[in-house]
């Protein structure tokens, strides 16, 4: 395992933006408010030799907390435990306030080493930024201006000093884990569900719509299968969105459906689908991934709220016929293995390798069984069929007048393929194309003898006139 450092200090001090440099990503949301960070945000930081992972926390403010602030105080502080070191960031530019002491006494009684870095201190003179820091009693604070990246190499080299030895440590691919997005409108449950799948209280909790604001990815084993699994910001009808902040959390979200193989719309049961988890689907279809459906919050429902509700899944998402959709609980953990098998099932869908001889044999069977309807009096001729990537499959079907073929012939098409490779849960792609005439624009040059044939051939006809 790689050992870990946390990013801990007051609200808006640039933990975040430190995070992204660290990373060299920008997976951390940024933006000039106190308490964007509510969760444990991880990541990997490969500057060096030794790698170490990085966990981006949410401000630690001092004072009387509400019930948010208190479960992001949670996060903080499962953060601190996890960690073998800690950077506690301050603000050179709002000074030493005794918030910082506040937190560094609490960091001095985990007993974890802590490291203290003063942010901001770009056009500053960093000498005198960094003597008011030095009534807390450490033996060595580092300027920092992260939002330039200035310092940073500074701040690595003493990490290292403090990491224990990281010969035996060793990172882990992710090549092999199905990267999974958790969608939906705001209070559906996301969170709730990513907490029970890991059987901890990993993510921030809260009956107020809104809680996660960024993407915030966590990895997941079960039943033998590596996951990673992406919380994402609850995305509301555009005329409701309030403010610049839900607005980068919707851009993030949306960003996030690019990233993964398989989307998990989570919808409330009892209110049904909405037309804003339809505009969702949209994204998804528009990004070429794979897609599942959990109707969550099941179990609090009677028999006739049920029927209702499938009927109403039946009738709009008619569709998407090849999405799965799945009942859940995810406070009580109900439908969960259901859900994992149908987004494992989606996965090898949306990632399979198909081959010109068996897509071609397929294309065969399917005309064989159903011709294609005549065009001007004539039938297009279907030939061959070849791959043309995955995620989402595609499939290249070659031809003569496959412009004219009708809609209806292409979805036949489609399930035809649907049926044959058990395809489910991913859309398929199928492109038409007319073959080209290989002899078109090119003139036929005679020899002298079939110049000499032609003469006898004209000769020969007039003479019978």
């Amino acid at each position: 395992m790689l050992p870990v450092v946390a990013l801990v200090g007051r609200p808006n001090v640039g933990k975040s933006t430190l995070f992204n440099v660290l990373t060299g990503t920008r997976d951390a949301l940024v933006a000039d408010l106190p308490g964007v960070t509510r969760d444990r945000h991880y990541g990997v930081c490969r500057r060096g030799e030794h790698p170490f992972a990085v966990i981006d926390t949410g401000g630690l403010s001092g004072e009387a907390l509400d019930s948010m602030q208190a479960a992001a105080a949670r996060q903080v502080r499962l953060a601190i435990a996890e960690s073998a070191a800690v950077v506690l960031l301050t603000d050179a530019r709002a000074g030493l306030l005794p918030q910082d002491r506040a937190i560094l006494d609490e960091l001095r009684r985990s007993g974890k080493p802590v490291l203290l870095a003063v942010n901001k201190t770009d056009g500053l003179d960093t000498d005198t930024a960094l003597s008011e820091f030095a009534a807390l009693g450490m033996a060595r604070a580092l300027p920092l201006a992260t939002a330039h990246a200035h310092g940073v190499d500074a701040l690595l080299d003493a990490l290292r000093e403090l990491l224990p030895s990281q010969e035996a440590a060793a990172t882990v691919a992710d090549d092999d884990a199905i990267r999974v997005a958790l969608i939906g409108r705001p209070n559906v449950g996301k969170s709730t569900l990513i907490n029970r799948l890991l059987g901890e209280e990993r993510l921030v909790v809260s009956e107020i719509a809104g809680t996660t604001r960024d993407a915030i990815r966590v990895p997941l084993e079960r039943d033998g299968q590596r996951y990673l699994l992406v919380d994402t910001a609850g995305v509301r009808r555009r005329a409701r969105v309030d403010g610049g902040l839900e607005k980068l959390s919707v851009i993030k979200t949306l960003a996030t459906i690019e990233q993964v193989q398989v989307a998990v719309l989570l919808l409330d049961a009892g209110e049904g689908i909405t037309d804003q988890d339809l505009s969702l689907i949209g994204h998804v279809i528009g990004a070429g991934r794979a897609l599942v459906i959990a109707a969550n919050k099941w179990d609090g429902m009677d028999a006739d709220a049920r029927a209702t509700c499938k009927r109403g899944l039946e009738r709009r998402l008619d569709f998407v016929p090849w999405a799965e959709v799945v009942f859940i609980s995810g406070l009580h953990g109900s439908g969960l293995r259901e859900l994992m098998r149908a987004v494992r099932r989606a996965h090898a869908s949306t990632t399979s390798e198909l081959s010109a001889s068996s897509l071609t044999r397929s294309l065969e069977q399917a005309v064989a069984a159903y011709q294609p309807p005549l065009v001007h009096g004539h039938v297009p001729k279907l030939r061959f069929a070849h791959p043309a990537g995955s995620t989402p499959p595609a499939i290249v079907i070659h031809g003569s007048r496959t412009a004219h073929i009708a809609a209806a012939y292409r979805k036949y098409l489609e399930n035809f393929f649907r049926r044959r490779y058990k395809l489910v849960g991913t859309p398929l792609r199928l492109e038409f194309r007319d073959g080209e005439n290989p002899y078109a624009g090119r003139k036929n040059v005679l020899t002298e003898s079939q110049l000499r044939k032609r003469q006898r051939m004209i000769r020969h006809t007039r003479g019978h006139r």
